[in-house]
């Protein structure tokens, strides 16, 4: 799958898939939305002391970048899961400029299917599968729910795989999304999510969603 290299309004890179004509992030700002959707939205909002975090999308790793730089300033422990069918080569992440952190690479070389400590607050295990078909055992506090588009990638966003993300949380577990389209806000609390619009990002989309798992169903 070709990948071109654009930059967004915010000077921070993303990725743009011709095949999909689908951009790995918001033109508006990649790093400036995955900074509000995932973290202030997201792990900011958990009540867990040591989260698990689930991403559905590793894609860059812009996500998992900034959680590792979160837990290290609170100090607060983070195991971090990302499922990716297509993972990018370093090569190709490394090309964006997202950061100088010798941890940035260690997150992309890291091997596959078992967890690498990549540093004292931040563990992480990357999952080379089709969350579809993965089974998702894995108790997450936070979902990051990042997968292309609906209308580019609609296998991804169905209620079998929403059903199976509520019963595998935690109680008071949460999903955040950037998608905030009314078939997905239903579809959420149609497997028991309570549901918040939220605002979007500046500059950005102008609403996100987060849910929330309130009982241990």
């Amino acid at each position: 799958m070709k990948r071109i290299i654009e930059h967004t309004e915010d000077g921070s890179a993303t990725l743009f898939v011709p095949e999909l004509n689908e951009h790995y992030h918001s033109v508006k700002g990649a790093r400036t939305e995955s900074q509000h959707i995932f973290i202030d939205m997201g792990l900011k909002a958990s009540a867990a002391p040591q989260p698990h975090v689930l991403e559905i999308g590793f894609g860059t790793g812009l996500n998992a970048l900034l959680t590792l730089e979160a837990a290290e300033q609170e100090k607060r422990p983070v195991h971090y899961t990302g499922i990716e069918l297509y993972p990018l080569t370093w090569e190709e992440v490394d090309a964006l400029g997202y950061s100088d952190n010798p941890l940035f690479k260690q997150l992309h070389t890291a091997p596959w299917e078992e967890d690498v400590k990549i540093s004292t607050y931040f563990t992480l295990r990357k999952v080379q599968a089709d969350a579809n078909t993965n089974t998702l055992s894995l108790n997450p506090d936070l979902v990051y729910f990042d997968a292309f588009a609906p209308e580019k990638q609609p296998e991804m966003w169905n209620e079998q795989l929403f059903h199976s993300l509520y019963v595998s949380m935690n109680t008071g577990g949460i999903l955040t999304t950037y998608c905030a389209k009314g078939v997905i806000r239903r579809m959420l609390q149609a497997v028991g999510f309570l549901v918040e619009r939220l605002p979007g990002p500046p500059g950005g989309k102008r609403e996100i969603l987060r849910a929330t798992k309130r009982t241990n169903n």
